[in-house]
């Protein structure tokens, strides 16, 4: 853990505080080449932006990239009176965005970041971006907005519960959380134990284990907002849109990426074989390299 916590005290060093609503939100911002659009980024969970931070500096040669924690997660405040909406969490972007004088950019959206990007593309298609954030285009990669396709493992059916998650995430501990995170790469040994540790001690950071039940409740938020969300995406005919996805993930299986390739007009599906539920972690060049190839051709297009 020692390794862990340098390499996350040092991705602290490379980023800021931004306030939203009275709490503190941890971003970075990688300025990119001169005259570089935006890339924003929205992590999964139950992790934080450094999942990333083998990829930024390969998305920064080409790109303004910003990423952040979402609130209850990383090094973002874990406030216990808060709702944890992915609803909250677009807002929160939206604040983070405009106050770093972004007023478009391509968006790439992990995991539970693909639901905030769903929210933002409901806001869009009924034109509420116009004057925010209008997006250039989008990447979902491995998540679950098609809740009822997704394969939820135990341990996140009972984070969920009202009663039983409080108690579930209190008694998680360290050897645990790599024996989940372990089965969700395309291979056993595909995340290794140090990328496990960091990712441990962005869960734990600021008593994370006190938020997580609230967080986890999100999957029911997609249940709940299912046609909002979704309905959107089969409306979205003029942001060019990439599923980029772990092809191995046992959770946010291929099922739903076809889903929402096939649903969403005109969108490209790409298969990333042998990875699981974090690619960007498991094979950083590939998926950056992916990333960055297919925004570029539809920039240029």
């Amino acid at each position: 853990m020692p390794h862990a916590n340098r390499t996350l005290e040092a991705w602290r060093e490379r980023g800021n505080y931004f306030e939203v609503d009275g709490h503190r939100v941890f971003y970075v911002d990688i300025e990119g080449p001169p005259g570089a659009e935006p890339l924003v980024i929205l992590h999964g969970f139950p992790t934080a932006s450094c999942d990333f931070h083998r990829v930024v500096d390969l998305l920064a040669q080409h790109f303004r990239v910003v990423i952040h924690d979402h609130l209850g997660f990383g090094l973002s405040d874990k406030p216990q009176d808060y709702s944890y909406s992915l609803v909250d969490q677009a807002e929160v972007a939206l604040c983070l965005w405009r106050a770093l004088g972004l007023v478009g950019g391509h968006i790439l959206a992990h995991d539970y970041g693909t639901s905030v990007a769903n929210e933002l593309m409901a806001r869009h298609t009924r034109c509420l971006l116009a004057h925010t954030f209008v997006p250039q285009s989008l990447t979902l990669c491995n998540g679950s907005p098609h809740i009822e396709l997704a394969d939820l493992r135990l341990v996140q059916r009972a984070l969920r519960t009202k009663y039983l998650g409080p108690v579930v995430a209190k008694l998680s501990n360290r050897a645990f959380f790599h024996r989940q995170i372990r089965q969700l790469g395309g291979s056993p040994e595909a995340i290794s134990r140090e990328e496990r540790d960091l990712m441990w001690a962005a869960v734990t950071h600021g008593d994370g284990r006190a938020t997580i039940a609230k967080v986890s409740r999100y999957t029911r938020e997609r249940e709940r907002m299912w046609h909002r969300w979704i309905g959107a995406m089969t409306r979205l005919n003029n942001v060019p849109v990439h599923i980029l996805w772990g092809e191995g993930d046992p959770v946010a299986v291929p099922a739903i990426a076809r889903a929402l390739a096939a649903e969403t007009p005109g969108a490209e599906l790409t298969w990333l074989s042998g990875l699981g539920h974090y690619p960007m972690v498991e094979d950083p060049q590939r998926f950056a390299a992916e990333a960055i190839k297919w925004i570029e051709r539809v920039t240029a297009a």
